[in-house]
């Protein structure tokens, strides 16, 4: 194969920023193979701008069509596996965004049947795993630079949508439609990135608010306590009603604290004896020496680094990684499986608010959906209030 013909699913705002690239040239060993959309609008402007490209309107019918060899799902979020199984089924690579979906039991359903076609690339686009800053994290975190992880704190809340979002579509924050809000649509970069860095929780216990600042029957302010089980916590906060924003990503150790700030700024701090050799070792007078205007290097060295990121260039480098898998059979950076992993932590965050308790991570999936239908039911009667 020379060129992998990638099928894009979906002419929308992120649709259209992969075939821009393609029709760029910037993605190496990709071309665009086909487009599909519903929506006649969509049809016109790329007869248009794509005139040599085959356009479908039926996403099947361009799967059937032989003119791609992978696809890329740019849908509402319950559509990725649906859509993900039908391309693996003809033997057709599939990409799937972000999220892998709305429930777990859904992606699961999609992880199970890929899992029976090894030989086809399934990958997700979790571009931020290309980002340099958290790859750098993730290798601190991995290499025990800064120990055993005792607590995680992450503060995203550089999220801002006035209600003219939200206004903008019919679909947009509604559990029958998009299947969530803020954790759905905004946060799962930070989600996967959380348990990618720094592991899975055993439990999650949760206040979210629906609706809060919004007129919208989904979450727009999350707080989530997690526990890791070993005795180590998290907390993860979240929203879309903060104009100003705060992006802070603190990780604990027993060895040191690394603090990601703006996703640009990594400051490491090590620490020269473990944690609990200087507790047991200092005396109160050692400790007002150092504390009270001493020199701090003597406890711990600091190492900052700055990162910038060009526009577009993560997702170019998730097209590039998922081209190369198919290619060359070079492994990829965020294997489409990995996805359940955020839509687990969403799920489990949203159920423990619904129930009021705190929710195990092997939760039941039937529950879950119950829970979700319920919720889907009451937003065909009940009109949103604010």
């Amino acid at each position: 194969m020379e060129k992998v013909r990638l099928g894009i699913v979906g002419l929308g705002a992120q649709g259209g920023l992969y075939a821009g690239f393609l029709a760029d040239g910037k993605v190496e060993n990709m071309v665009i193979g086909a487009i599909c959309d519903i929506d006649p609008a969509k049809k016109e402007w790329a007869a248009e701008k794509y005139p040599d490209v085959p356009f479908y309107e039926d996403y099947r019918d361009m799967l059937d069509s032989g003119d791609v060899d992978a696809v890329v799902t740019c849908v509402p979020h319950y559509l990725h596996p649906e859509i993900g199984v039908e391309a693996l089924k003809r033997e057709i690579h599939a990409l799937v965004e972000k999220p892998a979906g709305v429930y777990t039991k859904q992606v699961r359903e999609l992880n199970d049947y890929a899992a029976k076609k090894p030989h086809l690339t399934f990958g997700i686009v979790f571009n931020q795993r290309t980002n340099p800053l958290y790859q750098k994290v993730k290798e601190i975190i991995d290499n025990g630079e800064v120990g055993q992880i005792r607590r995680t704190n992450w503060m995203i809340t550089t999220w801002w949508r006035p209600q003219g979002y939200y206004d903008s579509s019919a679909w947009r924050a509604t559990w029958g439609e998009e299947g969530g809000g803020v954790l759905v649509n905004q946060a799962p970069h930070q989600l996967d990135l959380l348990q990618w860095i720094c592991g899975m929780p055993e439990k999650v216990y949760s206040n979210v608010k629906y609706g809060y600042q919004r007129n919208i029957a989904v979450e727009d302010e999350v707080t989530a306590l997690l526990d890791y089980g070993n005795g180590a916590t998290g907390v993860f906060i979240t929203c879309t009603h903060d104009v100003i924003g705060t992006d802070r990503f603190e990780i604990l150790g027993d060895k040191g604290k690394i603090v990601v700030d703006d996703s640009k700024k990594v400051t490491i701090k090590r620490l020269l004896k473990p944690e609990s050799e200087l507790s047991d070792s200092m005396s109160m007078q050692d400790v007002m020496k150092i504390f009270m205007g001493g020199n701090q290097s003597d406890i711990y060295t600091e190492e900052v680094l700055e990162f910038e990121s060009e526009w577009g260039a993560q997702h170019i480098a998730v097209l590039e990684n998922f081209t190369a898998a198919i290619v060359e059979g070079t492994p990829l950076l965020a294997p489409g499986s990995d996805g359940i992993h955020g839509v687990t932590l969403a799920n489990a965050i949203h159920l423990s608010s619904w129930l009021d308790k705190e929710i195990e991570i092997a939760f039941d999936e039937e529950l879950y959906l119950a829970e979700l239908n319920k919720r889907i039911d009451e937003e065909k009667t009940a009109p949103v209030t604010f």
